[in-house]
């Protein structure tokens, strides 16, 4: 196999080993200073020989600083490993190879050779063809950072001087054969592991290489663009709305820039936990892709929600202190615990989380993000100054934005109706929201009660109007199949708002009471047929949401009066008074406009 040639323009500059404030990085190499003017180098030097240390006649030993490493056997293992994915995902879970550092390197090579690539995938020969071309004999050689790396930083984890050297030059040769990678921030943390249990450079660029390469349909391992990524963080944010309620309502509460935290979310485990740690994650990894690396993200992110019970008016920077949980996750599980819990969460589906990755990358198509863009501010929160009103304030609007699907919540607030400015006729409100999806329903008591009602579909009608009389319409609200569903469902209406005050009282939102039920994906294996099948309907009598032994909300055609019940849809408890009047009511859309 023929390699590219290898063209790089490298402008000298000192490579420091110390971090912002002129301390000594423990471990860590400084990644890419988005503000620099320099660009910044990887300086390789071959006087960064390894240490063999105690433990140098192991095969798979060399850049390893025996001395950092966890106890572990040195033993070598003649016993084949098995073939069947099954029984290698079984022995994964449990740790079988955790103990033994041989055992462990033999059963990545195994794992990563099965994987499906593409046809023409770099392979150790071509390494050592390119890196002769790149580094040759020069005692010390620069090269500009992978851009891929952007922003990020090379993990040491165990490994010794010559182990960060090898990292380095597997990073540049990675970039040198795949141009298309253009954002990867975990990718040097993978090297870096990989390179524990390689025998050599080229080994590891080969696993490498087989990783980002892999064509399996059912396995995806990495993320190669901007877009990608930010779709994964996207899903991962909905996921934790499902999964980890009360963490997501900690930072929707107590950070502005909630997006920002989710972004994180793929560095807590490449980089942020403990080796130990990292390495179990990383053996089922190989085996399960990305699906496993929600999971573990779930589990810390329910587990730094319990940690922070006592202390939450003291977290000042909100993804400083989950950074920090992480690194010191020993102290609150083992990692068989931790795994444990992890296996333990009930997950979407692989197809779901699939379908669900796909939407917020349209969506993030939408908003003019592409695959090459550089890293950039994905914070849309609500604009304290052009915000307005007349039911919440613009910070009580970021709560609420917070709840929606994050490929929505990425686009700006747009009123479509209100009763102040519109009138109270349904058939106004029907005009206005027509052709915009989704939509958040605020209304506002007499009794100067919140409720938003988030809903993910487009209002429709179950039968032509005409069709349908006033006495008729309560059984043909539940026939209707003409709206077209996004690809998930929406929140459970127990995740209302319950006030007691007015819109100018900094109390008057509160996150939702009880314990919400998040949202479902609509799926056949999730809810009845029959349920749901009655989700939405509306005619000029009114707006019902919600059926089967009651109705979650109903609205009458003027928009005066309304009521709310227990419905088989959503399970959900009377959002307030079975009957109510409404003071105020507003419909608001997404300007997704680029």
């Amino acid at each position: 196999m023929r390699a590219r040639s290898a063209t790089f323009t490298a402008r000298q500059r000192s490579n420091s080993s110390c971090s912002t404030d002129g301390t000594p990085n423990q471990g860590i190499l400084p990644g890419f200073r988005r503000h620099s003017i320099s660009i910044p180098m990887l300086v390789i030097s071959d006087s960064d020989h390894y240490d063999l240390g105690t433990s140098s006649g192991l095969k798979y030993g060399k850049f390893v600083d025996w001395d950092k490493m966890p106890a572990a056997s040195s033993e070598s293992c003649t016993e084949p490993l098995p073939s069947d994915p099954k029984i290698l995902k079984s022995m994964a879970r449990a740790g079988c190879w955790s103990k033994n550092h041989t055992l462990r390197a033999k059963a990545y090579n195994h794992i990563i050779r099965s994987i499906r690539c593409r046809a023409v995938t770099p392979d150790g020969a071509v390494y050592r063809d390119i890196s002769g071309k790149l580094f040759g004999q020069k005692k010390v050689s620069t090269h500009p950072f992978p851009q891929f790396m952007e922003g990020s930083q090379i993990p040491m984890y165990c490994l010794n001087k010559g182990g960060l050297n090898a990292v380095k030059k597997v990073l540049v040769c990675v970039e040198n054969q795949f141009p298309d990678i253009t954002y990867c921030p975990i990718l040097p943390a993978i090297v870096s592991l990989l390179l524990h249990y390689s025998e050599d450079e080229a080994e590891c660029f080969q696993n490498a290489c087989r990783l980002i390469a892999c064509n399996d349909p059912d396995m995806h391992y990495i993320d190669q663009t901007f877009l990608a990524y930010q779709s994964s963080c996207m899903t991962f944010g909905d996921l934790a709305k499902k999964y980890c309620h009360g963490a997501h309502k900690l930072i929707g509460t107590t950070d502005h820039n909630l997006f920002s935290v989710y972004s994180d979310w793929m560095m807590w485990l490449f980089g942020g936990l403990p080796f130990e740690y990292a390495t179990r994650v990383f053996d089922v990894y190989l085996l399960e892709g990305v699906k496993v690396l929600y999971r573990v993200a779930l589990v810390l992110l329910k587990h730094y929600r319990v940690s922070v019970t006592s202390r939450e008016s003291e977290i000042t920077d909100l993804r400083q202190d989950i950074q920090s949980f992480v690194a010191s996750i020993a102290h609150h599980l083992t990692v068989d615990k931790f795994l444990e819990k992890a296996f333990s969460i009930r997950l979407f589906s692989g197809k779901e989380i699939s379908l669900l990755h796909i939407a917020n990358r349209k969506a993030l198509a939408q908003k003019g993000i592409t695959l090459t863009q550089r890293r950039q501010s994905m914070h849309m929160a609500i604009d304290l100054q052009s915000f307005s009103s007349g039911i919440v304030t613009a910070q009580e609007m970021r709560i609420i934005w917070s709840w929606i699907p994050e490929r929505f919540s990425v686009f700006h607030p747009t009123l479509l109706f209100t009763t102040s400015e519109h009138g109270y006729s349904l058939q106004t409100l029907y005009s206005r929201v027509e052709g915009y999806e989704p939509t958040v329903l605020l209304f506002k008591t007499l009794d100067e009660e919140l409720r938003p009602e988030i809903e993910r579909y487009k209002w429709m009608t179950a039968h032509p109007v005409e069709s349908v009389s006033e006495e008729e319409f309560p059984k043909a609200r539940l026939r209707s199949r003409s709206f077209t569903p996004s690809v998930s469902r929406p929140d459970t209406f127990a995740s209302s708002l319950s006030t007691a005050g007015t819109s100018q009282d900094s109390s008057f939102l509160t996150v939702p009471h009880a314990e919400p039920r998040p949202a479902h994906f609509r799926s056949v294996p999730h809810l009845p047929t029959k349920t749901a099948s009655m989700f939405m309907a509306g005619s000029r009598e009114g707006i019902i949401i919600g059926g089967g032994g009651g109705q979650a909300l109903y609205i009458d055609g003027d928009l005066h009066r309304g009521s709310t019940q227990h419905c088989d849809t959503f399970s959900n408890p009377p959002l307030c008074k079975e009957s109510f009047q409404i003071q105020l009511l507003e419909v608001w859309g997404i300007h997704n406009t680029v």
